[in-house]
């Protein structure tokens, strides 16, 4: 059954679960709530990439710029 992966009855089994669990009118609600914590997630992730991003780049320039020498 695990090595196949997962067949669509798999699925239906798993959807039939969750409306049983949750109940046919509180879906719309969880769905919408999942879906605003992912954007929020994806974002959060963005912002993460481009902020090491930035910090890469002088740290970068500070290694290839050649040493000053003090007397």
């Amino acid at each position: 059954m695990l090595r196949n992966g997962l067949e669509p009855w798999h699925l239906l089994i798993v959807a039939i679960v969750v409306i049983v669990l949750f109940g046919s009118k509180k879906l719309p609600d969880t769905a919408r709530s999942l879906g605003r914590s992912m954007r929020i997630l994806k974002s959060e992730a963005r912002a993460l990439k481009e902020e090491g991003a930035a910090d890469a780049a002088p740290g970068e320039q500070a290694r290839t710029a050649a040493p000053v020498d003090t007397p």
